[in-house]
């Protein structure tokens, strides 16, 4: 179970993290950019885990309580990084507030839901706050700096990563909403609407 594919990748996700701590610390423009390119990397492989899993029929408990998991230890530990390190301005501290805030409540709904063994699938538009999100913090790990060690030092990197993070919180608010509404639909009915394995790994 431990060495299937999906859950390797899944595992890498969080492998990454201290390295990628290493290289936003040193804030150089090599390391910048060594900084996105390994976190692109590892936004693919939440997309290729979940892909091969269910075309390898290698869906499992641990897959599906790991994935999102490393999801948000990954999200986490990239926005503290730029946060405390001062790599956000201050406007874009807010939005970094409310992704973080979101995935703590999304985190408690499907806590509690599975308890009473209800699912929270996964809906398109969070697939694209997901997407929009992880764009975002490639863009803002980079920042001017990675832009100049690739002869792009005119492009306005980091205000680029902040209008996308932006974006990234709007779609964040629109699902947290949805999910929050559809977890009190759950809790005041006791009903299950969809079954436990209707979770995707993502």
């Amino acid at each position: 179970m431990l060495t299937d594919l999906p859950n390797v990748l899944t595992l890498s996700r969080i492998a990454a993290i201290p390295l990628l701590v290493v290289l936003v610390a040193v804030h150089r423009p090599g390391t910048d950019l060594a900084a996105s390119l390994l976190f692109a990397i590892a936004a693919v492989t939440d997309y290729l885990d979940g892909r091969l899993a269910r075309e390898r029929r290698q869906l499992s408990d641990f897959g599906r309580m790991l994935d999102p998991i490393a999801d948000k230890l990954l999200v986490g530990a990239t926005l503290m990084l730029l946060a405390g390190l001062g790599r956000l301005s201050a406007w874009s501290l807010y939005p970094a507030i409310v992704i973080m805030l979101r995935e703590i409540l999304v985190s408690g709904l499907r806590e509690y839901l599975a308890g009473i063994r209800i699912g929270l699938p996964v809906t398109r538009l969070a697939k694209w706050k997901t997407t929009v999100q992880m764009v975002a913090l490639t863009v803002l790990l980079a920042g001017d700096s990675g832009g100049r060690a690739i002869g792009l030092g005119w492009l306005p990197v980091s205000s680029i990563g902040a209008m996308l993070i932006w974006i990234a919180a709007a779609l964040t608010l629109v699902t947290g909403w949805d999910y929050l509404t559809a977890g009190l639909r759950h809790a005041t009915t006791g009903r299950p609407k969809a079954a436990p394995d209707a979770v995707s790994r993502g």
